[in-house]
């Protein structure tokens, strides 16, 4: 009997949690997080600033005339044409939002709920073409809209989705039909 004592003596209970040491890490995985916010947010500033010499965005006119076609989806942002990966972020640009196309004759008018709206004239339409991604959003081959158009010294894609796919050749065609140029997949005009 004495022997079973004695082991029993010997064992230790479980060690207790230490909880100033957890806290310290959750307070410091909190910290590390929010820094990174923090720098992210700051590199999306320091962006628009770099892009500052964009002009304002053009906004509807007041008679755009009758709508060629109409069509809502994503918007999935614009970077500079051919740089599918250089995003543009002065004057909203850069915000991806729901949006509402209407192309006139005046030109395209992007309309986007809870994000600046913007115009792109007729004139500034350089062309459209289906590709597979812009910064940020990769799809399948021909899943996304892509409107080339001038603003300012700057060539910018714009990309968008149609929450209807098979509209997106109708797009393409009329908006190369109003701007008499077909751009490439890598951004060039032919």
């Amino acid at each position: 009997m004495t022997p079973v004592i004695l082991l029993a003596a010997e064992k230790e209970s479980a060690e207790v949690t230490d909880w100033a040491a957890r806290v310290g890490w959750v307070v410091g995985l909190a910290l590390f997080v929010a820094l990174v916010y923090w720098l992210m947010r700051e590199g999306w500033k320091w962006r628009g600033t770099l892009q500052g010499d964009l002009p304002e965005l053009h906004s509807t006119p007041e008679e755009p005339g009758p709508a060629k076609l109409r069509m809502s989806g994503r918007y999935h942002g614009s970077t500079t044409a051919g740089q599918w990966l250089d995003r543009i972020v002065a004057h909203g640009l850069g915000t991806r939002s729901r949006a509402e196309l209407t192309l006139t004759d005046a030109g395209l008018d992007v309309v986007r709920p809870g994000a600046g709206d913007f115009f792109v004239p007729a004139d500034a339409l350089r062309g459209a073409r289906l590709d597979k991604g812009i910064a940020g959003k990769v799809l399948t081959e021909g899943g996304l809209f892509v409107v080339t158009w001038a603003h300012g010294e700057r060539l910018i894609d714009s990309g968008f989705r149609s929450d209807h796919a098979a509209e997106h050749h109708e797009w393409v065609e009329a908006v190369n039909s109003m701007s008499n140029t077909i751009i490439t997949t890598e951004g060039a005009e032919r």
